[in-house]
């Protein structure tokens, strides 16, 4: 359970806070989406739950706050942003030097290489990695220490559909084992597709915390979309039509020979086209237009906001005395894979310096070319026969 009560952001030069007293939950076992446009605090709010961003509120993950969780990494997994890491380095090398960081075995690594579909990949630098292996990467550094709660902003943001697919596959395979996800995104028709609950942010403020079956029903606006060689002239026959029937319909012409009706359904614009003759090359209802027209029209559903902070913030923190349960259990996906608590020992720096130098290619190239280099002067200048045996072992060094 992930209960964040009260966030609010620090305001700069008298401007309002990017997050408001934002308080909402997100359940294991479920897939939460913060849904907002651009610039309504959804990534304000992920960095205050991680303390990351000044502020106030509390965010408990478990019943506990993360300052007070001795492994965090085996609590949550994050993903901000771009995967962090120098460009050279390989994708194996990534992942094994973020074991040695965390505190995990290096096998965990090859684990979710095979669980996240990179098989095949390991070798590839990260500079040269397409964007759906480099998201995949990031979720996979997210799950390294076998969280129970993942925090992601934008994941699919600039995948095809088929990657992002995959992406939400993974996400939904976490959550069946128990496990909180939640994650940032612009589009309304994103959350409604795979998210168990969506709570929308508008101004930094919450707006709606909905199921996604009850936001779908709600917040998105229905429309009829339509594919003809002549647009214009149903269009027209449409718009004419719905005036004369008193009707409060809209028409939007979009790209090409592509309609937009909202306000309508298939059978009355299917009827319309047939009275005057023009052909239909795709006829559908949808919910949510591609263009965000009507997705944030609607505005407060009543009450649904008011009630959600209200309940949250009477609530106690659940969790406080559960153990992980998950950690330990084996899955076939590999996904939440044993990841056992392990002692901690002296040379864990060492094991992560190490890895953090050999998972570059480079590493190598450049320790010999300066052994040479090194070598080629210690040998010149004892041939000379004139230098001091302390220049020539520096020079061999």
């Amino acid at each position: 359970m992930l209960q964040a009560i009260g966030l609010t952001s620090t305001s700069r030069r008298d401007r309002p806070p990017a997050v408001d007293d934002l308080t909402f939950e997100a359940r294991p076992g479920t897939v939460t989406a913060l849904l907002g446009p651009r610039g309504s605090g959804k990534t304000t709010a992920l960095r205050l739950m991680l303390e990351l961003e000044p502020g106030r509120g509390i965010t408990y993950f478990r019943g506990r706050p993360l300052h007070r969780i001795a492994h965090p990494p085996r609590e949550v997994g994050v993903l901000l942003g771009d995967v962090p890491g120098h460009p050279s380095r390989t994708l194996r090398g990534q992942l094994r030097m973020l074991c040695a960081a965390t505190g995990v075995p290096a096998a965990r690594a090859d684990e979710l290489v095979r669980a996240v579909g990179l098989t095949g990949l390991e070798r590839r630098r990260i500079g040269t990695l397409p964007i759906g292996a480099d998201r995949r990467l990031g979720l996979a550094s997210a799950l390294l220490g076998a969280p129970h709660t993942l925090l992601l902003d934008e994941p699919a943001a600039g995948l095809s559909v088929p990657e992002s697919g995959r992406l939400y596959e993974l996400l939904r395979a976490h959550a069946a084992e128990g496990g909180t996800v939640l994650y940032t995104t612009e589009d309304p028709k994103d959350a409604a597709r795979n998210a168990d609950r969506v709570v929308t942010l508008d101004g930094g403020r919450l707006v709606a915390d909905q199921e996604a079956v009850e936001f779908a029903r709600t917040r998105l606006r229905p429309r009829v979309v339509v594919r003809t060689p002549h647009a214009a002239r149903l269009a027209a026959a449409v718009t004419q039509e719905a005036r004369a029937a008193r009707r409060p319909v809209e028409v939007v012409a979009e790209d090409g020979n592509r309609l937009s009706v909202y306000g309508s359904d298939c059978a009355a614009v299917g009827d319309t086209a047939f009275r005057h003759g023009v052909p239909i090359h795709r006829l559908a209802d949808e919910r949510g237009g591609d263009d965000g027209v009507g997705a944030w029209r609607t505005g407060r559903a009543p009450g649904v906001g008011d009630t959600a902070r209200a309940e949250s913030r009477t609530a106690a923190p659940e969790g406080a005395g559960e153990s992980s349960g998950v950690e330990g259990r084996e899955t076939p996906d590999g996904l939440r894979g044993a990841a056992r608590r392990p002692q901690r020992s002296p040379l864990r720096p060492l094991r992560y310096e190490i890895h953090r130098l050999l998972g570059v290619p480079s590493t190598p190239l450049v320790v010999a070319g300066v052994l040479l280099v090194s070598m080629t002067l210690a040998l010149l200048l004892g041939r000379g026969g004139r230098a001091a045996l302390p220049a020539v072992l520096a020079a061999g060094r």
